[in-house]
């Protein structure tokens, strides 16, 4: 991680060794590579986390909140993230 938005919302920007390893096809432009909803212990869904890649590299990963009821930080959304099958 490079550094997290001055804010204080849920993005962390990477920084990649780009010289070291080939672009992944993903193309010139950003574009969402993964995402997945939040749940919560109480099965609310507060929101998402999306990790995006720019020019074929990963550049920054955001917890976005749909809602002001609940704070969606990095640290919960790991919490949240639903199991890994």
């Amino acid at each position: 991680v490079r550094e997290r938005c001055a804010c204080g919302c849920g993005t962390a920007y990477f920084a990649c060794g780009t010289g070291e390893v080939d672009p992944a096809p993903t193309g010139p432009g950003t574009v969402v590579v993964a995402e997945a909803q939040l749940v919560t212990e109480s099965g609310l869904y507060p929101g998402e986390v999306l990790v995006f890649a720019q020019g074929g590299y990963l550049s920054w990963v955001e917890a976005c909140s749909w809602s002001d009821e609940v704070d969606v930080t990095l640290a919960a959304a790991r919490r949240w993230l639903p199991p890994r099958p």
